[in-house]
């Protein structure tokens, strides 16, 4: 997104549509890039994925871009209500919502048991375990992992205190961005049996995918952020979500997303009664994921649709 790409490739596009990738450049570099665009007769669309950058700790810089690309931008698009009336307050502007689509390729189906078995329904019902799953990925700056883990340490021994079963997974990747720290999240569950901390390489969507899966509960414990993907991935395969309320994540699927404090392992406790509560057959929860899969796809089409609207007003001039 320079100023002598966008020039030089003019004839190569009719719409400049930023998503990602603002922090790689300076406010002036950014300026410059749009400016390009403008000078090619190019509109400019803006989503706001991000209005705090979950890559970076320092937001300053950050907010000094969106003070560049969210004036200038000729169209804005945002995920959420609420996103769009942060931008509206901060900036003035007004955001088209369009929800994020459903992220499961159109080939690919849920994992998790799509046809009536009885012996399945009579193994889940008796297998009581609320089975959880913490991503920390490779650390990234906004993600509280030890925070996560102690307080997953100390929820899971209220519920064994209350005769109850849960097992906590949190995977972390081999690579991370601070060892010191990856060796504390390490020890924060060592000799416990409910939570187990497992280090990976990096899993594909697919092997995401199968993993969630499995759990009746995801933790989302960041410090900072706006929407998260892993918010849309869960609510594909029907996984309640458990998180910090930071920007305008617990606006995405309110109904199936929980507030936690991780600094309360109580309200954790309380997210694992509220995720084993929803368990139900494999033969209901087929049905179930059958006909989210079909909304899902429904939004996608729709929202393919609001985009190609959008591109053709914005490169027409049509007013917002």
């Amino acid at each position: 997104m320079t100023a002598p790409w966008l020039s030089e490739n003019a004839a190569e596009y009719d719409v400049l549509h930023v998503h990602f990738g603002l922090e790689s450049f300076s406010p002036d570099d950014l300026r410059a890039g749009l400016d390009a665009a403008r000078r090619a007769g190019h509109p400019v669309v803006f989503t706001v994925h991000d209005l705090d950058n979950p890559q970076i700790v320092d937001q300053e810089p950050y907010r000094a871009l969106l003070d560049v690309i969210v004036p200038a931008a000729d169209r804005l698009v945002t995920l959420t209500p609420s996103a769009a009336a942060e931008i509206e307050r901060r900036w003035g502007r007004e955001s088209s919502v369009l929800a994020h689509p459903t992220l499961l390729d159109e080939a690919a189906a849920p994992e998790r048991e799509t046809e009536p078995d009885a012996d399945a329904d009579a193994d889940a019902d008796a297998d009581d375990t609320v089975r959880v799953g913490i991503h920390l990925r490779d650390l990234r700056p906004n993600i509280d992992a030890e925070s996560a883990v102690r307080a997953a340490v100390d929820a899971a021994r209220m519920w064994e205190g209350a005769g109850r079963r849960v097992a906590v997974e949190v995977l972390l990747n081999e690579r991370v961005r601070d060892d010191r720290l990856a060796d504390r999240v390490v020890a924060a569950a060592a000799g416990q049996t409910a939570v187990r901390v497992r280090r990976t390489p990096y899993l594909d969507d697919a092997e995401i995918q199968a993993w969630l899966s499995g759990l009746d509960l995801f933790v989302l414990p960041y410090r900072h952020g706006t929407h998260s993907g892993w918010v849309e991935l869960c609510y594909d395969l029907g996984v309640r979500v458990a998180g910090t309320d930071v920007g305008h994540i617990r606006s995405q699927h309110p109904s199936e997303f929980r507030v936690v404090d991780l600094g309360d392992p109580r309200t954790l406790a309380d997210a694992l009664t509220w995720a084993g509560d929803a368990r139900h057959p494999s033969s209901v929860v087929g049905d179930h994921l059958a006909n989210r899969r079909a909304e899902r796809s429904e939004e996608r089409r729709a929202v393919r649709e609001a985009h190609a609207r959008l591109y053709s007003d914005v490169i027409a001039g049509v007013p917002a």
